[in-house]
């Protein structure tokens, strides 16, 4: 079927503003979101495969034959298939797409050739074919010229020249503005809930300190945060771990801890009430230290034998200060295993020692990870120069001797990518950059989302420009590629400053 129409069908365009039908009289939110993110997903990997390949090539027409059956089923369900790009998000017959690092990298790429070509809203007339498709990703592709509203109107033009009548396109709405306020909410309720969990860890070591009982309800409310940020939009909390305070590097860490097990949690299919309680683990991992002296933690230099006596058994009084606290029937029997475990390794060769056989909890696994992690790429009194991002996962997966399970290991570097939010890198373009989100396509783990921070000739950009490194010019050649990691102290620059 054809989606061709008489010669007086009206212009595929839509004026500004124009109202659609509300989603929510046919299908469900959650329906919605779903079969959008699959539609958005088909509609990423045929628009790549057109710039690509001919339309005859079978790589093609099998991304091409995906994205019209979607379409075709998602028409069938809701009697309409309308896209709207937004500021940065992407409604789907009026219901917004949750945005998550798995799907960063087809947001931003649609998002961007939407942009370019000056559209802000695509509707469907009807049934799709393959060709309708062909011609309007590789023209919504071309290169624009000229102001938004020109772009729309030539590429209006190009589809009825190819006679593709099938979309219906309006510029973008008097609504991005709100929805721009939107995504600055979205990240400064991140920022708020990170230095809320700062303090609140704060708090609780210091009290611990203190020898006074650290308030759980405090607790609760703060991994319950975590986790309600993880679940709706991961990518701007984990960007926020690369905070790293060093000066208060005791209390960022937990918290980056639980910030990245949660989000491996979520990744591996934990329930939400699994996730909080490995939040709470996560976030408690470390409280025996509260009952080692400052002196032995922050020392510089090499720990005695009997310095590091002490330090290997903060776990154990970890698992004694969590029983002794006030309510203790309220903190999940799983963080004192994952207060005791996270350094035990999976060979069970770490510390503290163990009396009977015993097989560790998946819980300190995922927290043992994410704590070395961390660890290994902060800055600390005896760490004053902290290994890159890359080759602290590097070592993870090389080096039995950390003793780390090796699918956890795998399943964080697909969370985090190759190169993990934060990492500073040289391209060939001579421009530096940080890795703002990993890439979702497993063919495309080593050209991550970066965010430019440079010209070519040095010159510091601030706040920088999203980038996507999988984007190829016209002759099929990537735009940008990666040459190495870099120092960002030796730049100057902050990477928090980014994130924040």
């Amino acid at each position: 079927m054809t989606s061709t129409q008489p010669a007086h069908a009206p212009a595929p365009f839509l004026p500004p503003n124009s109202g659609s039908p509300e989603i929510g009289e046919r299908g469900s939110d959650g329906l919605i979101r779903k079969i959008g993110r699959e539609l958005l997903l088909a509609m990423y990997g045929a628009m790549r495969t057109v710039k690509l390949y001919p339309p005859d090539n079978p790589v093609v027409q099998k991304t091409i034959d995906d994205l019209v059956r979607i379409a075709t089923d998602v028409f069938h369900r809701e009697q309409e298939l309308e896209v709207r790009v937004s500021g940065e998000f992407i409604f789907i017959n009026g219901t917004r797409l949750r945005l998550d690092l798995d799907n960063y990298a087809s947001f931003s790429r649609i998002i961007g050739a939407f942009r370019e070509s000056g559209v802000g809203m695509c509707r469907l007339r009807g049934e799709s074919a393959a060709r309708d498709w062909v011609v309007f990703l590789t023209l919504l592709q071309s290169p624009a010229t000229g102001d938004p509203d020109d772009r729309l109107h030539d590429l209006g033009a190009r589809l009825v020249a190819a006679n593709v009548m099938l979309f219906e396109l309006g510029p973008a709405s008097a609504a991005d503005a709100a929805d721009a306020a939107d995504q600055l909410q979205v990240k400064e309720a991140a920022k708020r809930t990170y230095a809320q969990s700062v303090s609140v860890t704060k708090d609780v070591i210091n009290s611990v300190r203190m020898g006074r009982s650290p308030n759980i309800k405090k607790i609760k409310r703060v991994v319950q945060g975590i986790v309600d940020h993880i679940l709706n939009e991961e990518t701007s909390l984990i960007g926020l771990t690369t905070l790293r305070d060093y000066d208060e590097y005791t209390f960022t860490h937990s918290v980056n801890v639980c910030i990245f097990a949660v989000a491996l949690g979520r990744k591996l299919g934990l329930t939400r009430l699994q996730l909080y309680d490995l939040g709470v683990g996560a976030l408690m991992h470390d409280i025996g230290k509260a009952r080692v002296p400052l002196d032995i933690l922050n020392k510089p230099g090499s720990l005695t034998e009997d310095e590091w006596r002490v330090v290997c058994g903060h776990p154990w009084m970890g698992v004694l200060q969590l029983f002794q606290m006030r309510g203790q029937n309220e903190i999940p029997y799983r963080a004192m295993i994952v207060a005791f475990e996270h350094h035990k390794k999976t060979d069970l060769t770490g510390y503290p020692k163990h009396i009977r056989p015993r097989e560790m909890s998946i819980y300190s696994k995922v927290v043992a990870v994410s704590d070395a992690f961390d660890a290994a790429t902060s800055r600390r009194a005896y760490q004053t120069i902290p290994l890159t991002p890359a080759d602290v996962l590097q070592e993870m997966r090389v080096n039995p001797r950390r003793g780390m399970d090796q699918v956890l290991v795998k399943a964080f570097m697909s969370l985090v990518g190759h190169y993990p939010v934060g990492t500073m890198l040289v391209l060939d373009t001579f421009e530096l950059a940080l890795v703002h989100a990993s890439n979702p396509s497993p063919d495309a783990i080593s050209r991550p989302i970066v965010k430019i921070v440079s010209d070519e000739r040095g010159n510091v950009l601030f706040p920088g420009a999203l980038a996507d490194l999988t984007e190829r010019d016209a002759a099929g050649v990537y735009k940008r590629t990666i040459i190495k990691v870099a120092d960002p102290d030796r730049y100057g620059i902050r990477v928090s400053d980014y994130f924040v």
